[in-house]
């Protein structure tokens, strides 16, 4: 097995968590992966942007960053991928080492090792490779953008620049030896009900109450079981209501509610039956709701699914090479399926079979967010051994 530069592999990580780089403010952190590239003599010629930041619903200032490759053995291409932006709380971070974890030296602020730790993990592995001049296969990096907003920069990846890789190894997560092979598919719902308003006191009836329906809506949808955990004919899934906003005053009649739901699960019938179940609540609960004059509240429903569940078979050959590299490192692998969403969800889809292995994030999301170094510096050697035991 080959050793990495550790020294080399903490200072990278620890500069990049502090490049900012919230979704759609994604453009340093890709300048900065760029310019660790062309250092480590990676040709401009085989760097590119897509326009997936064009595509998104939140136009971003860069698309997704595709390193092309050529590998100097005849073998399948593979990729190896994660994703740029971190969630706003991680904008101004300090990263700081402390014992055997990086923490924010910012209290105010996240680590942003979700997901700066894969791209590390990432440049790590590759930049080993290049250095060692031992042969290798055909490599693709890709590195997303707006993953945390809905995983909008693999979803409207430019496939084509890819260069057909027969499988990817995608680095977010927090176990390296947690090899997630399979993720729910969830679907995103915005409601708007339209009703008439009146004054609360003098005339009630003369109004028809958005607020009044959406409760309509939730009740029936509780009781039929299609909210939370929903179980149907052997198949299961999630649903939830997000967030309920509208009404003015409380001597006012609610004119407005606007709601946002999902509707989660493995069974891509199933996910579309909660959506469709919540949909028809909402229609039918706004319909019984109506002013004195006949008007009845109006529901507006838009739905949006962003992203399809995914399970890769156990001997699929993904799993099998990365099994191989935990191995390696003296790990013990352990399949999982996520019930939330990655970017595997969408490369999937585009046809390249995908594992995600985690890089050390602990607390992810919050101001408690650390990296635990032995797991980082694992991931990084994982991710040296994917490349070259898929050159053999």
């Amino acid at each position: 097995m080959q050793t990495i530069n550790k020294k080399r592999a903490l200072e990278l990580v620890a500069g990049l968590m502090a490049v900012a780089g919230k979704s759609c403010e994604e453009a340093a952190i890709s300048a900065a992966v760029v310019a660790i590239l062309e250092k480590a003599g990676v040709e401009a010629s085989a760097i590119q942007v897509d326009s997936a930041h064009k595509k998104t619903p939140s136009p971003g200032q860069v698309g997704n960053l595709i390193v092309k490759l050529p590998g100097s053995v005849r073998k399948p291409r593979i990729m190896l991928s994660a994703h740029l932006d971190t969630v706003p709380i991680c904008v101004g971070c300090m990263p700081k080492q402390i014992g055997q974890t990086f923490q924010s030296a910012n209290k105010s602020t996240g680590l942003g090792a979700d997901d700066r730790a894969g791209v590390a993990a990432v440049l790590v592995g590759v930049l080993e490779t290049l250095e060692s001049k031992q042969l290798h296969a055909p490599l693709t990096l890709c590195f997303f953008v707006q993953e945390e907003i809905g995983l909008q920069g693999s979803r409207h990846l430019n496939v084509g620049k890819l260069g057909k890789p027969s499988m990817a190894f995608n680095f977010d997560g927090g176990d390296p030896c947690k090899l997630t092979i399979g993720a729910t598919g969830g679907e995103r719902m915005k409601i708007r009900l339209l009703g008439l308003p009146a004054h609360a006191g003098l005339a009630p009836e003369a109004g028809a109450s958005a607020i009044h329906a959406a409760g309509l809506a939730i009740a029936t949808l509780h009781k039929q079981g299609w909210l939370g955990q929903v179980k149907k004919q052997r198949q299961t899934g999630t649903s939830n209501i997000g967030t309920i906003q509208g009404g003015h005053a409380t001597n006012v009649v609610a004119d407005l509610v606007e709601i946002q739901a999902e509707a989660r699960s493995h069974n891509r019938e199933l996910r579309t039956a909660i959506a469709d179940a919540i949909e028809d609540a909402f229609v039918a609960a706004a319909k019984q709701v109506v002013s004195r004059d006949g008007t009845a509240v109006r529901a507006e429903i838009e739905r949006r699914v962003d992203y399809e569940s995914f399970r890769l078979s156990d001997d699929a050959p993904p799993v099998a090479l990365a099994e191989q590299a935990v191995m390696e490192v003296g790990g013990v692998p352990t399949r999982a399926v996520t019930n939330g969403g990655v970017d595997a969800n969408w490369l999937v889809l585009h046809g390249v079979p995908t594992v995600t292995l985690g890089c050390g994030q602990r607390n992810v999301h919050t101001k408690q967010e650390s990296l635990d170094i032995p797991d980082f510096l694992r991931a990084c050697q994982i991710a040296r051994s994917l490349i070259f035991n898929a050159s053999r």
